[in-house]
C-alpha cells in the first residue's frame, strides 16, 4: 500500500499533560482507508441488527419466547453501557487498527459459532463474543480516521463514518425479507466479517513504529488516569449527554415506528419494514449534510441544538396529534433526517476536543456509553408510558429529552470556542 507521510501537529492546549505519544497529522487524507473502515462499519452494523431480523426464525427453531429474544438483542447494548470507556482505554494501549481487525475477527468467529448453536445459552455466549468485537471495532474507528485524515477533511470523514450504523440498519431491514433460515444468514455474516477484517488490515496503515512503541510503553496507570480525565471533562461529558438523549429519542421512535405504520397506514409487516428502512435511510443523508455544513463553517453546537429541537418537535407531533398517516410518516422521515446532524457533530466533536489518538478512543467510548444508555432506556421508557397512558403521552418524554439535548448543546459553546468559524 502506498505510504503516507506524516506531519507533526501542535498539541492541543493541555494535551501534553496526557503524556501520550505526539499527535501526528496525515499529509493527505487516505480515502481508500476511509472507504475500508466505512465498509467494515456497514458489516459490523449488520451484526447489531441481524437478531431482530431473524427473531421469528430463531423463535421457531430454538423455541424462544419474546423475553429471550429481547435479551439476545440487548447484549450489545448492555456490553456497551458498561464497557465502552474501558474499551477505549484498551485501544489507547494496544493500537486502533489492531483492535479494529481483532473486533471484526471476533464478530466473524461469534457469528460462525452462533450458526451452530442449538440452545439459548450457546447462542447468547456467541452474541457476547460478537458484542465485544463490535465494541472494540466501533470505539477504535474515530482514532483510525483521525490519524489518517487531514484536518480540513475531517468534518466529511467523520460524517461518512457516522453513517455506518443507520446505513447498516437500513440495509438489514431491506435484506431481511430475503432471509431464508437464520443459520445461513449467520454463516454469511461470518464470511462478511472475515472479509472486512482482511480488507481493513490491507487498506489501513498501522500507526508508526515510534507511536506504537510509545503506546505500548505507557503504564496502565497512566492510561487509566487518561480515561478518568476524559470521563470527567466538561466537553466530552456534555457530548455524551447530548448523544444519550439523541439515542433515547431515536431508538424509542424507530422501535415503535413499524407498529405506528401498521396502525395508521394499514400496511402489512413487510411494507412497514420497507417504510421504516426508508426513514432510517434519511438519517444517512442528515449525517452527510452535517459534514458538508461543518466544512463550510457551521458551528458544531448549533447543529446539535437544531437536530435536537427538530427531532423533539417532530416526534412530539407524531405521538400527540391525530395527523393524517402520510403527514405522520413525513414527520418521522424529518425526525430521522434532522437527527443525522447530531452523530457527525458529536463524534467529530470528540476528535476535536481530544486530539491525541489514544484519548480520542476514550472520548468516543464515553460517547458510545451515552448512546447505549439511551438505547437501553428509550424503548422501555416509551413502551411503559404508552402502555400506561396511550400514544399521546409519549410526547412528554421525547419533548423533555429534546430540551435537555438543546441545553447540552448550548453549554458546549465554550468547549468549541477554539474552533472559531470551523465548528
Amino acid at each position: 500500500m502506498k505510504s503516507t507521510s506524516l506531519l507533526l501537529s501542535p498539541e492541543r492546549p493541555g494535551g501534553a499533560a496526557s503524556g501520550g505519544p505526539a499527535h501526528v497529522q496525515a499529509a493527505a487524507t487516505d480515502w481508500r482507508a476511509v472507504a475500508a473502515v466505512f465498509g467494515a462499519g456497514l458489516i459490523a452494523a449488520l451484526q447489531v441488527g441481524k437478531t431482530a431480523i431473524a427473531l421469528p426464525a430463531l423463535r421457531a427453531d430454538l423455541g424462544l419466547d419474546l423475553r429471550a429474544g429481547g435479551w439476545l438483542m440487548a447484549v450489545f447494548g448492555l456490553l456497551g453501557l458498561f464497557a465502552s470507556v474501558p474499551a477505549g482505554a484498551l485501544v489507547a494501549r494496544l493500537g486502533d487498527r489492531r483492535l479494529q481487525v481483532a473486533g471484526l475477527a471476533a464478530m466473524a468467529l461469534g457469528s460462525a459459532l452462533g450458526s451452530q448453536a442449538h440452545s439459548l445459552a450457546a447462542l447468547m455466549a456467541t452474541r457476547v463474543l460478537e458484542g465485544a468485537g463490535f465494541l472494540l471495532f466501533a470505539v477504535a474507528g474515530a482514532s483510525v480516521l483521525q490519524r489518517l485524515s487531514q484536518a480540513r477533511d475531517r468534518a466529511v470523514v467523520f460524517a461518512i463514518w457516522s453513517c455506518y450504523m443507520p446505513a447498516g440498519m437500513a440495509l438489514a431491514l431491506a435484506t431481511g425479507a430475503a432471509l431464508d433460515g437464520w443459520r445461513g444468514y449467520w454463516e454469511l455474516n461470518a464470511l462478511l466479517c472475515a472479509a472486512a477484517a482482511l480488507a481493513l488490515h490491507w487498506a489501513v496503515r498501522a500507526p508508526s513504529a515510534q507511536a506504537a512503541r510509545a503506546a505500548a510503553a505507557r503504564p496502565w496507570r497512566a492510561i487509566v488516569a487518561d480515561a478518568r480525565a476524559v470521563a470527567g471533562a466538561r466537553g466530552p461529558l456534555l457530548l455524551a449527554l447530548a448523544f444519550a438523549l439523541y439515542a433515547l429519542q431515536f431508538y424509542a421512535l424507530l422501535s415503535f415506528l413499524p407498529t405506528l405504520l401498521m396502525q395508521r397506514m394499514q400496511v402489512d409487516a413487510a411494507g412497514a419494514g420497507l417504510l421504516s428502512g426508508a426513514a432510517i435511510g434519511a438519517n444517512v443523508l442528515g449525517n452527510l449534510a452535517a459534514g458538508a455544513l461543518l466544512r463550510r463553517g457551521a458551528r458544531r453546537w448549533r447543529l446539535i441544538a437544531i437536530a435536537s429541537a427538530t427531532m423533539g418537535a417532530a416526534a412530539a407531533a407524531v405521538f400527540a396529534l391525530a395527523l393524517p398517516a402520510t403527514v405522520a410518516y413525513g414527520l418521522c422521515v424529518l425526525f430521522a433526517l434532522a437527527g443525522g446532524l447530531l452523530p457527525a457533530s458529536t463524534i467529530g466533536g470528540a476528535a476535536e476536543l481530544e486530539r491525541d489518538p489514544g484519548r480520542i478512543a476514550i472520548a468516543v467510548g464515553l460517547l458510545m456509553q451515552g448512546s447505549y444508555l439511551g438505547q437501553v432506556i428509550g424503548p422501555s421508557l416509551f413502551g411503559s408510558v404508552v402502555q400506561a397512558a396511550g400514544w399521546p403521552a409519549a410526547a412528554w418524554p421525547v419533548g423533555l429529552a429534546a430540551l435537555g439535548a438543546v441545553a447540552a448543546a448550548v453549554a458546549l459553546r465554550g468547549s468549541f470556542a477554539a474552533e472559531g468559524g470551523r465548528g
